[in-house]
């Protein structure tokens, strides 16, 4: 099966005989980067399937709306990061939590994950991306685990490049910091 470009994929699901083959190819192509996307997001593997079935069922309802001004990909991204920081939110207000003992709890249970294969240093690392505040963890995890540029992270977020890079030259000094005090 050779993969085809999202502007193929789009055809496709525009067409009545040929759109759930399409949405699942486009599920095929997508689902993992965005599952280990959300995955940074809210820690748990239970919780990133959750997340990534209403990724799904937000983009299978919307397709049909989608402005071809702007990549598929990164449409993708911005919904899939909306959802895990809804998700961080809902938890936050169910158990009437600040977002930092959420964040904290995440951290915690990290460890006990039997999905989590990491060794010590990548326990450490993850740990101190979760005490990073939201807008520097999302920045931080897109450019340093999903290899984005910046250009990418900045249309997805709706910021600017330069504040991207003024981010995460903070994250990382911070992530720096929590290492060395971690030893």
């Amino acid at each position: 099966m050779s993969e085809y470009t999202d502007a193929e994929l789009l055809e496709q699901f525009g067409n009545d005989g040929t759109r759930h083959y399409a949405f699942n190819l486009l599920v095929k192509k997508y689902q993992q980067r965005l599952y280990w996307h959300i995955r940074r997001i809210v820690i748990s593997h239970d919780d990133a399937n959750d997340v990534i079935q209403n990724v799904f069922i937000k983009v299978w309802c919307s397709l049909d709306d989608f402005r071809k001004d702007s990549r598929l990909y990164t449409c993708l991204y911005r919904i899939a990061t909306n959802e895990a920081l809804t998700f961080l939110r809902k938890k936050r207000n169910r158990f009437f939590l600040p977002l930092q003992d959420v964040e904290n709890t995440l951290s915690g249970s990290l460890a006990e994950d039997p999905y989590f294969s990491g060794d010590r240093i990548q326990l450490k690392l993850q740990q101190a991306v979760l005490q990073l505040p939201t807008r520097q963890r999302m920045i931080f995890n897109m450019k340093y685990f999903d290899g984005m540029k910046y250009e990418e992270i900045a249309e997805i977020l709706n910021l600017t490049t330069g504040a991207l890079k003024a981010s995460y030259h903070h994250a990382v000094k911070k992530i720096e910091k929590y290492m060395l005090e971690r030893k």
